[in-house]
This record gives structure tokens, sequence and C-alpha cells, in this order.
């Protein structure tokens, strides 16, 4: 580190200099992105009462006096370091003591982490300054950080002024910004100080923290040093440094001298040359005399081996006029140069290179791609904006001229600053200058020209794409490229430090261990009061909108139409897109519409965002070991997918990895994500070959599908026939359509498999909010579709074994579609076609084609491959095989639920029981609805008659399937009509029966036969519907306490005379207090990762642009929870993360025994030799999390979670307890007294004083009356649960009559059948719909007057479990088959 060279008096040992010295730099100033420190960061005050926290640094092996509290200053970022030579191959997460990997950790249901949020509500916005600084806390903050990256000093002290006058900033984050500030000054004159610059930063000490009555911290003192060291020398250097250090009180100095990423060694002793207590206080230390052992350095000696595996065909390219093949092939451009080379064979270091090009080499692939097209036209004689041929001769000179719009921005940033006064386009350009002038306007132009127009190629381009939708996802793709930018130059200046570190320190080996102290682990999270993660709504609107306003702008297209009198060709340039508003829903919509020549040019355009983001990895991923930071090696990502703007979620995700919660489930992902695969390429080839002839095999769509064009009606006739006709000929269209894209899609696919035939590659995982698992590479991945599976090999192999050659069997079995046969049967099939499979595989797609009967044909002819491959070895136990063997789960959420319910009879049916040949759930249920069906043909049902032999498996395979993940009863109506149209497509026409009647009918025998084969099942439904029902509507201790005490300072006000005013009044209180109804559900996984549901009644807020003003969603903490939505979804959400636990826990034990593993959800994969014991490893942690009390333990979390807690609900008011209510409230009463009157009584009787206990005793409120009288909290989700329980049907579902634009109702036989039967449609709508003969809706009697009532947030007794005990399921070889 080079410095001025200070008058030195008397020297610092350079070996005690050393100790002070930690071996980790930080940034300088951290990134806005790390949260301020809120309610952790204590100031330093002079005052003796005020205490000083305990600091996160530690100066290593120096014994220093133990202060008596110390503060934990802010914590810099850690650097990331790109090329470091630590190979991932072996990273092994730290175990507890006793426990294996796979073990599940204790849990104190007791004690699980809380989330303390501010009550207050998001902070007041401030109108928009004259100098362009925005009004939102948020938007501040956010603009200060950019300002500071780029240098832009005078701009961030604005903020900074700004943001002290507002008062809306606690002195803590004050002082933090500030010393961002002054980081950032010290960086910025660094090389260059000088006087003036020293003199307006100690004159900003004094007016803006010491005049502004901000407690300055020791990082503060820290810096102010530096700019004295960096500035004076001599006498005032001597004033400066006493005077600073001066401000220290008590062991302050030694927290001043731990800031060892902001004063060097030379710092040091030219500050103990000059002060004395500092010199004493450095005498005083003892430095314990360690040998340091020379650390060696290692490398990979790894031999780069040639594979020569013959040349590969091209993909017959899919006519496409967008840029995502095109695009894709550049950026792929690199594994041509490597053909037949294997990059996992090069060192680890040029592996980590080659991963890091494929990353960043999206944008700039496209930019080139163009610039190639473009040159290779003009060199033919070509000119680009004469060519209409497709889509890419216009790329090139739509980048030019946007490229050029932007540079001409750029110049415009400084002077909109410095203009006073500002017009309206200055102030939106000081919002977003800072966010593009991090980028350049090269890669700006040709990010925005891919991301808008692979928006438009997957939205029906005769719609045209919503403008907030379309603004939202430019501005977030610009802010993932300028986070990626920013993380590779952090990298850069991160290994400079450490070059200049290990030159100039000898810096301890054993700090860089201290990550800080393991001491008791708080299970309470303060929640900062704003956002600082991402880009705020107004920033995103404004980068959006300039972008795209350019774009509208630069881009043109060539229309040649033929004149309408002349006939002659004419060419006309247009714009490619324009902005536009239609009605929707009554309201007016901003779109994006693009020209009608462009949209014929992107309906077969596939989606292509960002490619080389998504493509696999050549080198293993990194391990998650931070939030934010695992996967890839500079895309960032997170480990928790969520959705924009919502806090909670990564808030508690991050407090659970830092003390330790989520250890379990990021080295699951990073045993997923270590998987090695490779291309099978015997079976690629086929695929490649099928492609190439265009046909349609298997689920490849036909290049040209020939598809019938129903004959068009005489233009004089019937008009509805005609309407009928344009219809038809729609669905036409719409159809090939959708195959063509389909195909698209799969081209790309298979031009990523090409370019990786002969690669090993690697799928980084994360995990959604639920805890499940999925692949990040978007396109190439083993969750994808048939044709992609039967690709994708292991790319380390295994002998098969005794057992292997039957695995493979079973596996061809269960992909043909044999699946639900023994075990020796499917075994059997696969002997019985041996011919078969060897004409497979000798002669795929000109012999007998026995493979593409199966229901997954690739799948079944990789097994092909394989078992042939097996059998004509010399000793097929030798055989080393590579391929994944699959084990279905049977329904795995109902194996969830019939282990939590205890079910017997469903266990059975789940195959939880152990048995003899597979159970089949479906079979069961369907099996169930005829003997229903039967029933009611006794009594000539008119429904039973027409379905008579006609239900199949199939056909409530699909509603049993989604029943248990919340589907509707209107969304299980719609499945079996489809099934039913499927399988019978005359079935109206043979039965006159509207198949939207049958559907209803078979629905509802579906549902009751799953009520019936689960009923434990159905009872831990319900109750977990309850349990989130009413902390929906619940107020927290801290709600509460604020509304006391808000209370207590309002003025109390006169009656209101008018009636109507007052009742005003009475409404604005109660809607007040709903919306104050903020407490979402949160639980946590057997794998201790915290859940947090998502759903809430968003505000909206109004932005003004130059296109429109835009209506957008900004989710806020404060914001109403969605209380339908919590507890209708937190069922299948809470199954969701059971099987995710189940999975994961597999996957560590798999690891653990030396398994390859992967998984797709409730499907799990290994070689065929380890089948045997992958099958014993999923039914141990299966039953190790059902042994446990899980919903027991879910009560006991949520009792303490929310304990303290009083929530609204009803009780009926011509009940006992409900008269006594009423006889017992007060004239004037309202909902807000009667809280408050609850909340002050159960505060009584918590207290210690007798008198207190006895005055709440005497309170008379709803709650004590339920108390007195023994009545039970009464269910108040019994109308919402019944939509989505298990077995349950809506009485308030959709009309069940057919949709207005369906076949039946525009059929002359739907009238006909609802004459000819009146009685029966009357008696089957009364059943679903609650209608009269008349058609009146009839009065439920059950919907009796009710009463609202706070009452203390308790949680109903759990259901009680059936007799089924889940160890039987040790025994069961079905239960994954």
């Amino acid at each position: 580190m080079l410095v001025r060279p200070p008058p030195v008096r008397r020297g610092l040992m350079l070996s005690r200099a050393n100790l002070l010295r930690r071996p980790r730099l930080a940034p300088t100033h951290p990134s806005l992105h790390s949260p301020l420190p809120t309610s952790t960061c204590r100031l330093l005050v002079t005052r003796p009462e005020q205490t000083i926290s305990s600091r996160g640094k530690t100066i290593p092996h120096i014994r220093a006096p133990a202060p008596q509290q110390q503060r934990p200053l802010a914590t810099a970022v850690d650097d990331h370091n790109l090329y470091d030579d630590i190979p991932f191959d072996h990273v092994q997460t730290q175990t507890p003591p006793g426990l294996r990997s796979f073990d599940l950790r204790a849990f104190d249901p007791a004690s699980p982490l809380l989330l303390r949020v501010p009550t207050e509500g998001p902070l007041p916005r401030m109108r928009m300054g004259l100098d362009g600084i925005p009004g939102g806390i948020d938007e501040m903050l956010s603009i200060f950080g950019a300002y500071l990256q780029l240098g832009k000093l005078d701009r961030a002290a604005l903020i900074l002024q700004r943001l002290g006058q507002s008062g809306t900033l606690p002195h803590g984050d004050l002082i933090s910004l500030h010393n961002r500030y002054l980081r950032a000054n010290i960086d910025g004159v660094f090389d260059r100080p000088d006087p003036e610059w020293a003199g307006s930063v100690h004159s900003w000490f004094e007016v803006q923290i010491r005049g502004a009555g901000i407690p300055q911290t020791p990082e503060t003192i820290a810096c102010m040093l530096k700019v004295s060291l960096l500035s004076s020398s001599g006498p005032p250097l001597e004033h400066l440094i006493t005077r600073y250090l001066d401000m220290m009180p008590g062991d302050a100095m030694f927290q001043v001298l731990s800031e060892v990423d902001i004063l060097s060694q030379q710092d040091f002793g030219t500050i103990a040359t000059i002060y004395k207590p500092v010199s004493s206080l450095l005498e005083s230390w003892e430095y314990p005399l360690e040998d340091e052992e020379p650390t060696e350095a290692t490398s990979e000696a790894t031999t780069t081996t040639t594979t020569t595996t013959g040349s590969c065909a091209d993909v017959l390219p899919t006519p496409q006029k967008g840029v995502g093949l095109a695009m894709l092939r550049g950026v792929l451009s690199f594994f041509d140069k490597v053909d037949g080379k294997d990059v996992s064979k090069l060192p680890l270091a040029d592996r980590r290179e080659v991963q890091a090009r494929l990353e960043a080499d999206c944008v700039d692939a496209a930019i080139a791609r163009w610039r190639e097209e473009h040159q290779a036209l003009m060199k033919i004689g070509r000119n680009t904006s004469l060519s209409t041929g497709t889509l890419n001769t216009y790329l090139y000179d739509w980048h030019g001229a946007l490229e050029k719009r932007l540079k001409h921005e750029f110049a415009m940033f400084e002077e909109s600053e410095n203009r006073s006064p500002k017009r309206q386009e200055d102030m939106d350009r000081c919002v977003y200058a800072p966010y593009l002038a991090q980028s350049d306007p090269t890669r700006l132009a040709g990010l925005t020209i891919l991301v808008i127009l692979n928006d438009l190629a997957t939205t029906s381009p005769d719609n045209g794409i919503p403008l907030s939708i379309l603004i939202n996802h430019l501005a977030k793709s610009i802010e993932k490229d300028i986070q990626q930018q920013q993380r590779v130059l952090s990298q850069k200046s991160a290994r400079q430090r450490k070059v200049r570190q290990t030159q100039g320190d000898a810096a301890d080996p054993s700090a860089s261990e201290q990550t800080g102290s393991t001491g008791t682990e708080a299970n309470i999270i303060e929640a900062p009061a704003y956002n600082t993660e991402g880009w705020p709504a107004l920033i995103r609107t404004k980068v959006g909108i300039v972008l795209l306003s350019a774009l509208i702008d630069c881009a043109k297209v060539q229309v040649v139409q033929e004149h309408p009198e002349t006939k002659a060709r004419v060419s006309e340039t247009q714009p490619a897109m324009a902005h536009a508003s239609v009605f929707r829903k009554g309201k007016r919509v901003g779109m994006l519409q693009p020209n009608k020549y462009l949209s014929d040019l992107l309906i077969r355009e596939p989606r292509a965002d960002f490619l080389a983001r998504h493509l696999p990895m050549v080198v293993e991923p990194e391990p998650w070991a931070k939030f934010d930071k695992g996967g890839f090696l500079t895309c960032p990502v997170n480990l928790v997918r969520i959705k924009s703007g919502e806090q909670d979620q990564r808030i508690y995700a991050e407090a659970a990895m830092k003390r330790g919660d989520l250890d379990q489930v990021s080295k699951g992902l990073d045993i997923l994500g270590r998987t090695a695969w490779r291309i099978n390429r015997p079976v690629f080839d086929v695929l490649l070959e099928a492609w190439n002839s265009k046909q349609k095999i298997a689920n490849i769509p036909e290049l040209d599908p020939q598809i019938p064009l129903p004959e068009e009606p005489d233009a004089q006739g019937d008009p509805m026939k005609r309407r009928e006709w344009l219809l038809a000929l729609r669905l036409v269209e719409n159809q090939k359509s959708a195959l063509h894209s389909e195909r698209c899609y799969m081209n790309l696919q298979l031009e990523i498999a090409r370019a990786f035939k002969d690669q090993t590659f690697y799928f980084p995982h994360n995990v959604d909010f639920r805890g499940r698992a999925y692949p990040i590479p978007t396109y190439l991945n083993h969750m994808g579709a048939d044709h992609v599976r039967g690709i994708l090999l292991f790319a380390k192999g295994r002998e098969l074994g005794e057992n292997g050659v039957k695995w493979i069997k079973v596996q061809l079995a269960n992909v043909f579609g044999y699946d639900k046969a023994s075990l020796k049967e499917r075994e059997k099939f696969a002997t019985d076609h041996l011919p078969d499979i060897v004409d497979s595989v000798t002669n795929p797609l000109n012999g007998k084609r026995w493979w593409l009967k199966a229901e997954d044909p690739f799948q079944c002819l990789a097994a092909c491959f394989e078992l042939k491959a097996a059998l004509e070895s010399p000793d097929p136990t030798k055989f080393v095989s590579h391929l994944p063997i699959h084990q279905d789960g049977t329904c795995n959420g109902l194996q969830h639920y019939a282990a939590l319910g205890g079910d017997s009879w469903g266990a059975a049916q789940v195959n939880l029981e152990p048995s003899d040949r597979p159970a089949d759930v479906y079979t069961a249920v369907a099996e169930l609805v005829k003997k229903s069906i039967a029933e009611d043909l006794k009594t000539d049902d008119v429904y039973a008659r027409a379905l008579e032999g006609k239900i199949t498996r199939k056909v409530v395979k699909q509603t049993v399937m989604t029943n248990v993940y919340g589907v509707t009863y209107s969304g299980a109506r719609a499945q079996v009509q489809k099934q039913l149209n499927l399988l019978y497509p005359t079935i109206h026409k043979d039965t006159g029966v509207p198949v939207s009647f049958l559907s209803s009918y078979v629905a509802k025998k579906t549902f009751k036969a799953l009520s019936t084969m689960f009923s434990g099942a159905h009872d831990i439904q319900y109750w977990l519907g309850e349990c989130a029902g009413r902390v929906c509507r619940s107020l927290t201790p801290e709600q509460l306490d604020r509304l006391v005490a808000e209370t207590e300072e309002a003025p109390t006000e006169p009656p209101t005379s008018p009636q109507r005013k007052g009742s005003r009044k009475k409404l604005r209180r109660r809607d007040q207090i709903i919306n104050s109804f903020r407490s979402t559900i949160v639980w946590t996984t057997p794998l201790r990762m915290p859940i947090v549901q998502p759903y809430r009644k968003y505000e909206h807020r109004i932005i003004k642009t130059s296109l429109q003003d835009l209506i957008l969603q900004v989710p806020e903490r404060s914001d109403p929870v969605n209380r339908r939505k919590q507890l209708q979804a937190f069922p299948p959400n809470f199954i969701h993360s059971m099987d995710a636990s189940h999975m994961l826990l597999s996957a560590l034990e798999c690891d653990e025994r030396g398994l390859t593993f992967a998984a797709v959800h409730d499907s799990f994969w290994t070689h065929a030799a380890d089948i045997d014991v992958m099958n014993g490893i999923l039914r141990d942690a299966f039953i190790r999390i059902h042994s446990e009390d899980v919903i027991g333990r879910l009560r006991s979390e949520f009792q303490a979670r929310y304990k303290g807690s009083l929530y609204l609900t009803t009780v009926p008011a011509d009940s006992p307890v409900g008269r006594e209510i009423i006889a017992n409230r007060p004239y004037g009463w309202s909902l807000q007294s009667e809280l408050l009157e609850e909340w002050k009584r159960l505060k009584l009787l918590k207290s210690s004083d007798p008198k207190e206990v006895a005055k709440g005793q005497e309170m008379v409120t709803p709650g004590s009356l339920l108390e007195k009288m023994s009545v039970p909290q009464p269910s108040s989700t019994y109308d919402e649960m019944n939509e989505v329980g298990l077995g349950s049907i809506s009485e308030v579902d959709g009309e069940d009559e057919p949709d207005a634009t369906s076949p039946e109702s525009l059929s002359d036989n739907w009238m006909d059948f609802r004459s000819s039967k009146p009685t029966m449609l009357a008696k089957f709508e009364a059943d679903f719909k609650g209608l009269t003969t008349t058609g009146h809706k009839k009065k439920d009697s059950s919907k009796a007057p009710v009463l609202h009532v706070w009452l203390p947030l308790t949680f109903p007794e759990i259901p009680k479990k059936g007799d089924f005990d889940v160890a039987r399921l040790k025994d069961s070889k079905y239960f994954f088959s």
C-alpha cells in the first residue's frame, strides 16, 4: 500500500505491526446491497452510561484489556476470488460431532427464528428535490450507493445531506452512510491527496457529523486518521491525530486500531510515534511466538487427454425469424474449437476460466454475430436496409442506432445534473443516470434488443405485451447484468489487494478462520425498516422506460407491400414496434405493439433470453456459502428463488444460514450440483436423425404439419356458420404456431446438447421458497421432457454387479408404461421383448420402431442401448453402466398425508404398506367412483347411464394427483372434462348429456372417494388451514402495544352529532384494523429451513414516465396478507416442504455412502448397481421424518412464533355465548375498544401483582366469556378450506353452466337437453350450485348471523391420528419403484 512517508520519530517493529493485520481485506465502501446495520449498530459516545457492544472484528494473538461492552461495527462483504486454487470436488460441510450428515438436527420449536418487524409501516415519502434527488428512502439509499460506485461524491453528498435533514433515519444508519462516504473519499484520491480535498473532508466531519449531533464510530475516526495521514505532516498531522484519538473513550481506541482495512502498518507506526497512549498500549501487549509453517502451493497435475469421438451431424435448424438460435450458436462457438476434447480434463484453473467466459459472453456474442452477418451481406453487395429476409438483417442497424442514441444520452448526464432549474427530463435523467453509467452504451443496446425481442417472441404478437411487465423485465435484466459486471470488477480488485497484502504483510493464517462469535444463538431477527436489496420500483421503471423509448425510436423495418391500385411493389420504412393503449376489463392498459411485419417474424421465435447464463457448467458449481454466493462463478444467483420485492424469505434464509440452520439444505444442493453428466451419444444420434427427417417422431413435432383447414362457408350464407368457421380457422393457426414454437424450443435444446456432446457438465441447483430443488440451467437439464432425459447419462459409471441388469430391465418396463406390475413381471417384460430391444438398437428408425410405442420413447431407447450393451459384454456384472435408473414415488403428496394422518387404508393404496404387488391409488379411486356410479344406476340416473363403463384410471388420475396440492373443484372438473373429451370424443353426441355436466358428476365422485380413503389426511388438511386462517387475522403484541400507545396519545374527541359522520369514522377504524393483519404463515421444515408464504394484498403506486403513467405493484411488508391465498396454499405448500426435505435428506445419505444421485422432485435417480441401496435410504429417510411428531412440532412452533397475539373470529349470534356477549357489550362499543379491553385483560392476568391479576379476572370480554362457559374457539375457515380440502367440494365454486364459448352452449342439443330433462337438471344444479328449480339462489339456513370477537390466538387440538405405523414402510419394496 503506497502512502506518503510520514515523519517517524520511533519505529514500530514490523513483527508487531503484522499482528495488527488481518488477512481478509474488505471492500473500501461496501455495496449498497449490503443491509445497513440498524438495531445491532450501537453508537460511540462519550457518556459513560452509553454501552458499546462487541464488534465482530478482532486482532489475533493480542492480549488486550477486555472491554466491558463492545460495539459490533459494520462488517464488510467478503472478497470473492474467482480464480482461487481451491478444488471444490471434495468440499465438505462441517457436521456437528456425533451426527452424520443425513441425521435430522435437533430443533427446538419453542425457539424458532422470529422476525421483529417495525410496526410503523412504510417510511414516509418526500417530494423529489430540485436537485433531482428522489424522495423515497429506499430510492435515495440506492442512488447513494450508485454514486459511490461511480465516484461521484458531490451527488452522494447531496443525498446524505437530504437524508440527514429529513430526520427519518436513526443516527446508527446515518453514521454508517457517512462512513461509506468517507471511505469512498479516501479511495478517490488515495494516490493524489491534496490539502484542499483534506480540508473539505475535515469540514464535512465537523459540520455534517459532529455538528449534526451524529455520534461517530471507531470506523469514522479511522477514516479521519487516514485522511490526516494522507494529506498532512509535521505539527499539523500531530494535532489532527491527537484531536481525533482524544475523541475515543476508554477501550474504543483499541477498536480504532482494529480497522486494519483502513489503516496500514505504516499508519500504525506513525500513530504510535505521535500519540503516546497508542504507543503505551502496544508496549503493554504480549505477543506469543509462533512458528510459521510454510504453505506449499499445490497444483492440480492433470494430464490433458484428447478423446476423439467422431464427428456429429449438424442440427437441422428450424426456420426462425428471431435471434435465439443465432445467438446461441455464437455463444457455443467455443465448443466447436474443442470438438472431441473434454474440458473436464483441463486443470481446474483453466476449467474455471472457460466457465467464466461462458457466463460472460452472452451479450458480446450476440453483438459479434450481428456484426459478422452485416459484414457478410455488405461483401456480397446487399444493403441491409433493403433486405427483408430475416430479422437478423436488421439487428446490426438497430444496435448501431440505439448505441448512438445511448451515447448521446450518456453525454447529457452531467449536463442534466448541473442544470438549474431542472426540467422534467433532467429530473428523470438524474434518477437513472447513475445506474446506466455503470455499464456502457454498446452492451446496454445489445441487451435491450435481446430482452425486448425475446419477450415479444414469447407472447401473442397480435395482442402485444403489457408495458409494465416489459419494463420490469428489461430493468431487472439490466440490473443483473450490471451486478455481474461489478462482481467481476470486485474480484479483480480483490485479487490486487490480496497480492499487495501478500507482498507487504505476513498475515496470521489463523485469523481468517475467525468468523465471529460462537456463543448462544439468538433467534430474533431485526428486520430493516427499508429494503436495500435490488433497485427500487422507481429506478427500475425509469431505467426501463428510457431504454425502451430509445429502441422504439431506433428500430425500423423495411416493409414491402403491393400498391392497391397500381399493384406495384412499394417499399416503406416503418417503426418496428409502437406504444399503444387498449382497454382490458374496462381499464386502459399500455402495450408494446409490434409491427405486423415484425409479428410475422417473431411468431415462430423461441424464447432465448440469457442463453449463456443458463447453460450447464463445465466445472463443478461453487458450494453455497451465502444466500447469493454459490452455483455459477460470476452470474448472481440466489439460494432461494423469491419474487421481486419479497423481503421476509430472504431475511429468514440469510439469518438461518448465518447460524447454520441451512447447512443440510445447502450441502444437499451442492451434492445435486456435483453430479456430473454427459450426453448419451447413441441416443443423441438417433434423436438428431429423427429431428433432421422433419417428420413427427415421438414427441418431435413435424416441421411442416399438414393440418387440414376447415371448409369456408358461403360468404352470403348464415353468419353464425361463418363465425364458427373463423373460430375453427384460428384454432388451426394456433395449433400450427404452437407446434412450431415447440420445435423451435427443441432446436435450442439440441444445439446445446450438440455443443456439450463431448463434455462433462453440471447443473447447479437452488430451491424455491418451499425448499424444492430445481436446476438453474433453463434449457438442458434432467427435469426436461422425454427427449432431454433420454440423452443424459451420468458421467461417472458403475459396474452393474449382481442386480444391475435386473434394474435396467425394470427401468425399461417403467418408461415403456408397464409400471404397475410386480418387479418380476417388469423384468420378464423386458426379457420377453429382447428381440424388439435388439431391433430398436440396431435399426431404431428403419426397423420395427418398437421403442416408439413406449410412453417415454427416448428414455426407452436409452434403456435398450444400455441393456443390449450389458448383455453382449463378456461379463454383464462387470459392465460399467452410466444410465440413470429412476425410482418414482406413488403420488408422493398422498404418501406424506397418509403418514401424517395415520390412514391405514390410504397408506396401503400409496405403497407405504408392504405388499407383493404395487398398489395404484388412481385405480383404487377409479374403482370407488365406478362403485358409486353403479349405485346411481339403480335409480336410473342419467349421468350414471352416460358414464357406465367409461371410468378408467386415466379419467381420475390428474384430479387425484393434484387434489393433494390444492386443486379447486372447478379445476378438477376441467381436468376430468379434458380426459373425457380425449377418450370419448363423441360422448356428448352419443349420450345427449353435456360433457361439462358429466365432468362435474365425476369430479364430485372422485372427491368423495378421496375423502373416504384418506380421512385422517383430510382432517390434517383442515387443521392446517384453520391454523393459517387464525394467524392471518391476528395482531402481534408489538402491534397491540403500538395501538395502545396511539390511543393514549390521541386527543379525546367530543362525540360526533351527525350519525353518518360517526359511521364513516367507525368504518375507517375497522378498515385500519383489517389492513393491520400482516402476519404471514412461517414454519420450519425438518431440515430447519424457514418457509415464508409470500401472499399479500399489494398496494399500487403510480409512476409518471415519458410514455404513460404506470400503475405498478410495489410489495411492502406493511401490506395486509391475502388471507384466502395464505390458508388455501398452506396445506399444499407444507406437503411440498416435506417432500423437499425427504429428497435432500436422501441426497445427503446417498452422498455419504458414495452413490451418484439426482432427483426430479419425487423421482430419484442413481446407478443400476445402487438401486437397492438407494431404496433402503429412501425408506429410512421417510421413516426418520415421520417418526417424529411433525404436526405436534408445527403446533408448538406456531404457539411460540405467534405467542401473545390476538385474532379476530366469529361466533354465532344466536348461540348461548353469542347472546351473553351481546348482553355484556356496552353502548357504543367498537372492534378497537373491545380489542384494547381484551389486550388489557391478558396483560393484567400475566402480572406478578395479585391485585392486577384479580382486576383482570373481573373484566368481562368475549374472551373471558368463552373461557367461563368452556366454549371451544370456533372454526373460521370452513368455507375457504372447502374449496381446496382433500376430497372437498366448494359450495361457492364457479358456475356449472357450460362456458359461453364452449361447443355445448352453441349446439341445439344443449337446449334440447335442458328442455327435455328439467327435473334431473334441477336436481343436479341444486346439488352443485345451491339453486332452486326456479333458478333463484336458495337461502342457506346455515348462514346465521355472527358476531366478530377478539380472542387470544391459540391453535386447535391436533386431529387424532390413525393406527398406521410408519415403521412398516421398512419392508415395502414398492414405496419408490
